[in-house]
């Protein structure tokens, strides 16, 4: 056997014997290729986006035929620019030198189509409490409206009076005609001013197209059914319809027709 020292090869001299060359490192195999998914986004079926845009149409051309009325520009005016009322909180009226001291948001103005939600957000703003007044000062206006004005103040247990105040809470006389009367009717109770007037008349619909007989008759009716739940005798309804002009009752005359529950006579109001 050869000496050691005479080997060739890969063999070489080693004090711990022949020395084997390392192993050569593997040879990098390239990575599997990766399968290529595909996403595919989920097409709407049609019908969904046909239904889509019928549902958008049928909106707007409902929205069109609402806004395109006059009633309905009217509305939208005096609800969000123009109102046809103003109004004032009094943190304490003097009805009768301070015995019925109560606090009061007073109204005044021509009662309008959008009036009936203007007074229920000026009472939110007061926060009146059962037994506040409100304070009515107007010629009139809008039937329907009046009827839902007096339905709110009678709901939320509201004392009605017809006058406005001074600076210095002092309640003067005013006067409350047509419509503004069935405001008035909502209060409980409904204080008497000295001094102030109640105007009554027959209600006439100018609706053109529209039986006028008719018409009056269901006007009558909902005024009858209406006073009546305010406690007001029917005898306002025939004051109410002995005339088309104003009709101003005498205190006496809204006393016996219980339209005035409590009068107030020792009111001071100014002259």
């Amino acid at each position: 056997m050869p000496d050691n020292e005479d080997c060739q090869g890969p063999f070489q001299s080693s004090p711990t014997g022949p020395w084997v060359a390392p192993p050569r490192p593997p040879a990098r195999s390239s990575p599997a290729p990766q399968p290529t998914v595909v996403v595919r986004r989920r097409r709407r079926p049609v019908w969904s986006v046909v239904i889509f845009t019928l549902l958008v149409l049928g909106v707007g051309i409902r929205a069109y035929r609402d806004l395109s009325r006059p009633e309905a520009w009217v509305y939208w005016k005096e609800s969000y620019f123009s109102p046809t009322m103003t109004s004032s909180v009094v943190a304490k009226i003097d009805l009768d030198s301070g015995t019925r001291a109560r606090a009061a948001l007073a109204i005044h103005g021509t009662i309008g189509t959008a009036s009936a939600s203007w007074l229920r957000e000026r009472l939110d703003e007061a926060h009146l409490t059962a037994g506040d007044v409100v304070l009515v000062s107007s010629p009139g206006g809008n039937l329907e409206q009046a009827l839902i004005m007096g339905e709110i103040i009678r709901a939320r247990s509201l004392a009605t009076a017809v006058g406005t105040t001074d600076a210095s809470g002092k309640v003067t006389r005013s006067y409350c005609a047509s419509a503004c009367v069935l405001v008035y009717a909502g209060g409980s109770p409904r204080y008497g001013v000295e001094g102030s007037a109640l105007g009554v008349h027959r209600f006439v619909n100018r609706a053109p197209g529209r039986d006028p007989v008719a018409d009056a008759q269901r006007t009558t009716g909902a005024i009858l059914n209406y006073m009546t739940k305010m406690g007001v005798s029917s005898s306002v309804i025939e004051a109410m319809s002995a005339t088309r002009d104003i009709r101003w009752l005498e205190p006496a005359e809204a006393l016996n027709m219980h339209l005035i529950t409590d009068p107030i006579r020792d009111a001071q109001a100014a002259r």
